[in-house]
C-alpha cells in the first residue's frame, strides 16, 4: 500500500487554502460599494470582474499546464491573485478595484485548474477521491474565514482591506513552499494538448455528462448561496436578521459534509456515495420547497448542504480517475463549468420575477435532478477509457 508523503501532499493542499480566498470578492462588494456610493449594477461589475475567466481561461490553463508543468502553473495562478490582493494599497479607487479582481480571478482560476491535477500525482490513487474532499474542506474553511479575517481588521485598525494583506503573505508563504517542493509530475499524452484536443473530449458522453454536471452543479450551489435569506424572508416573513441565518446553517452543513466526505470515503467507493449524496441533496430541495414552517425550512437547508458538500469534489475526481493521462486537459474542462455559477442564478431571477421565489427554486432541483441522472450514469459506466 502506498504510503502518504506529507512533505509533498502539505504544500499542494495549501493551495485550496488558497482558492477561498477569491470568495472575499462577495464582502469586498459591499464595501467597495459603500466607500464609492456604487448603484447596485456597477457594483455587480466587482464579482463580474473576478469570476468570467473560469469561462475563458481555464481551457487555456490546462493546455499551457500540459507544457509547462502543474506546479509551475499553480505557482503562477498563487502569485497573481496574491498580486492582486496588493493592488489596492497602490489607490484605493472604483476604477483601480476592476483590475485588481481580474488579476485576482485570473489567478484564482489558474489555481483551480492545476491544483486538483497535482494533487492526483501526491496523493495513493485510492485515496483521492478523500483528499478531494478534503480539499474541498479546507477552501470551505478559508471562504468562512474571509468576512471574519475582513471584519476584525476593520473594527480593530479601521480599515477593511487590510484583510488582503494578510492574504497576500499567505499567498508568498504558498508560492515559496511548493517552490522548493520536489514534485514528479504525471505526464500527460505524448502530444501536447490543443485547443482541438481538450473540446474533442466534449464528443466522449461520459465527459460531457460531467462537464454538465459541474457546471449545474456550482449554479445550483450560488443560487441556493444568493436566495436563502430572499426565501426565507418572503416565505416566512422573516426580517433580514433572521433569513440570514439561512445562509449559515447552509455553510455549515456545506463543511461538515465535506469533512464527512473525508472519512467516508476511505471505505465508500466515491460512485455510491455521489448517488447517494446527490439523493439527500434533491430530496432535501423538495422538502425545502414545500416546507410547512420555518423550522422544516432550516432543516432542509441543512441537509441540502450536507447532501452537495462533496458533489463537487466527487465528480471533478471520478473523472480525473478515469482518465488521468487526459488531467490536464480534463481539470480546464470542469473549471471552464464553474461558469454555471454566472448563469442559472439570473435563470432564477427571471423565474422569481414571474412566478415567485418559491418556484424560482425549482430551477435548484431541477439542477440536482440531473446531476443524480449523470451520478446514476457512473455507476452503470465499466472502466475504459471512453474515447
Amino acid at each position: 500500500m502506498e504510503k502518504l508523503n506529507l512533505k509533498k501532499i502539505l504544500p499542494v493542499l495549501m493551495a485550496s487554502l488558497i482558492m477561498g480566498f477569491a470568495d472575499i470578492v462577495g464582502v469586498a462588494t459591499g464595501y467597495i460599494k459603500n466607500d464609492f456610493g456604487l448603484t447596485d449594477d456597477l457594483a455587480q461589475l466587482i464579482p463580474f470582474m473576478a469570476l468570467i475567466w473560469f469561462f475563458f481561461l481555464a481551457v487555456p490553463t490546462g493546455i499551457l499546464q500540459d507544457r509547462y508543468g502543474k506546479k509551475t502553473m499553480l505557482n503562477i495562478g498563487t502569485a497573481l491573485l496574491g498580486l492582486g490582493m496588493l493592488v489596492p494599497f497602490i489607490h484605493y479607487s472604483f476604477a483601480v478595484m476592476l483590475p485588481a479582481m481580474i488579476l485576482m480571478g485570473i489567478g484564482n482560476t489558474i489555481v483551480q485548474v492545476s491544483a486538483n491535477p497535482l494533487l492526483m500525482n501526491v496523493v495513493p490513487k485510492d485515496k483521492f477521491s478523500s483528499f478531494m474532499s478534503l480539499s474541498q474542506f479546507l477552501k470551505a474553511i478559508s471562504s468562512l474565514l474571509g468576512p471574519i479575517i475582513t471584519t476584525f481588521v476593520a473594527i480593530q485598525f479601521g480599515n477593511w482591506k487590510l484583510v488582503f494583506v494578510v492574504y497576500a503573505a499567505t499567498s508568498l508563504i504558498a508560492v515559496t513552499w511548493l517552490f522548493f517542493t520536489k514534485i514528479d509530475e504525471s505526464k500527460g499524452n505524448e502530444k501536447p494538448a490543443t485547443f482541438k484536443s481538450c473540446f474533442s473530449l466534449l464528443k466522449n458522453k461520459f465527459v460531457i455528462l460531467m462537464a454538465l454536471g459541474i457546471f449545474f452543479l456550482v449554479g445550483a450551489d450560488v443560487g441556493m448561496n444568493t436566495n436563502i435569506a430572499n426565501y426565507l424572508q418572503s416565505t416566512f416573513s422573516l426580517s433580514l436578521e433572521q433569513a440570514s441565518l439561512g445562509i449559515s446553517i447552509y455553510f455549515a452543513a456545506l463543511m461538515i459534509g465535506r469533512f464527512m466526505g473525508v472519512i467516508i470515503l476511505n471505505w465508500l467507493p466515491a460512485k455510491k456515495f455521489l448517488v447517494g449524496t446527490t439523493v439527500i441533496a434533491l430530496i432535501s430541495m423538495l422538502v425545502m420547497i414545500f416546507a410547512p414552517n420555518v423550522l422544516i425550512a432550516r432543516i432542509a437547508i441543512f441537509m441540502v448542504g450536507l447532501g452537495s458538500g462533496n458533489l463537487f469534489p466527487l465528480i471533478f475526481a471520478i473523472t480525473l480517475e478515469k482518465m488521468p493521462k487526459r488531467a490536464n486537459e480534463i481539470s480546464g474542462l470542469m473549471i471552464m463549468a464553474i461558469s454555471g455559477g454566472a448563469i442559472i442564478p439570473p435563470i432564477m431571477g427571471l423565474v422569481s420575477t414571474n412566478f415567485g421565489i418559491t418556484a424560482s427554486l425549482m430551477v435548484l432541483a431541477a439542477c440536482l435532478l440531473y446531476i443524480l441522472v449523470a451520478s446514476l450514469y457512473t455507476l452503470r459506466k465499466r472502466e475504459d477509457n471512453g474515447l
